[in-house]
């Protein structure tokens, strides 16, 4: 079987459209993340052509730098019980 990243650069040279699953490889998310993304929203834009899903990786790139990640310390914190009973003995 064809490595995804292989796949993914070639489709990059050749076409700039990705399938589901290389898009998924390309941002760095599971497919399955990517697909429950598009039916909720929230997710990189998409096109169908036919009956199949494409994501432009421009659109991939643009979302990506629209969704950075601050801290995940401090995000863990926020609903680590610390409010309330949870510090104290």
């Amino acid at each position: 079987m064809e490595d995804e990243n292989e796949r993914a650069a070639r489709a990059k040279k050749g076409s700039p459209f990705l399938s589901t699953a290389q898009a998924a490889f390309y941002i760095g998310l599971s497919q399955r993340t990517l697909e429950k993304m598009r039916l909720k929203g929230g997710g990189p834009k998409f096109r169908k052509h036919g009956r199949y899903v494409r994501y432009h990786i421009d659109e991939l790139d643009h979302w990506s730098k629209g969704h950075p990640q601050h801290s995940i310390a401090g995000d863990g914190k926020a609903g680590s019980g610390q409010g309330g009973t949870g510090g104290r003995s």
